[in-house]
């Protein structure tokens, strides 16, 4: 397992400040030895199926590999994927059973793109948190929509949107909120 030295260089001082205070909240919940997410994004049709915590740490090469998957489709940029966003999308799949896959609609947005969203579509937050990379759109084929919906706002680990519409439930990491 690779040491906290080489994991801040991954992420950079920030994002392992973040993942410390994850990790100890992680532990502190009894949780299992293993974090394991299942994503396809729906633009790029990458899939990933990782182990992004194991014995108690992060793994750093699952990480970059989610970020990668979670990037800005529309100029590539990647950026760290807040770590507590990770553990929740876990927690969520978790309810659903091991096998489902969560379609990622919208990972992390860079402010160039959200500028041009927010301009052009309803809906979308000036200072979104997925700027900041801690927020998602998702949803689960073959999964409910509404059950998605009802599952992530039980959790009340941050903001939930629901866009049936659009088939689509936006979570994010922020102050709980639903909308």
């Amino acid at each position: 397992m690779k040491t906290s030295a080489v994991l801040a260089s991954t992420l950079g001082l920030p994002a392992l400040a973040r993942s410390a205070d994850v990790a100890a909240a992680a532990a502190a919940t009894a949780s299992p030895t293993e974090r394991s997410l299942r994503l396809y994004n729906i633009h790029t049709g990458e899939s990933l199926k990782t182990t992004f915590w194991a014995e108690g740490l992060f793994v750093p090469d699952a990480l970059q590999d989610i970020n990668k998957l979670l990037r800005d489709y529309r100029n590539n940029k990647v950026e760290a994927i807040d770590p507590q966003l990770l553990f929740l999308l876990n927690k969520i799949s978790a309810q659903f059973g091991s096998q489902n896959v969560l379609h990622v609609i919208s990972g992390y947005r860079s402010s160039e793109t959200n500028a041009m969203l927010h301009a052009n579509t309803e809906g979308v937050a000036k200072h979104s948190l997925h700027m900041e990379g801690k927020a998602i759109d998702i949803r689960m084929p073959g999964q409910n929509l509404a059950s998605l919906h009802k599952t992530a706002m039980a959790m009340r680990a941050g903001g939930v949107g629901y866009y049936p519409d659009s088939n689509f439930v936006h979570v994010d990491t922020g102050r709980v909120r639903y909308w």
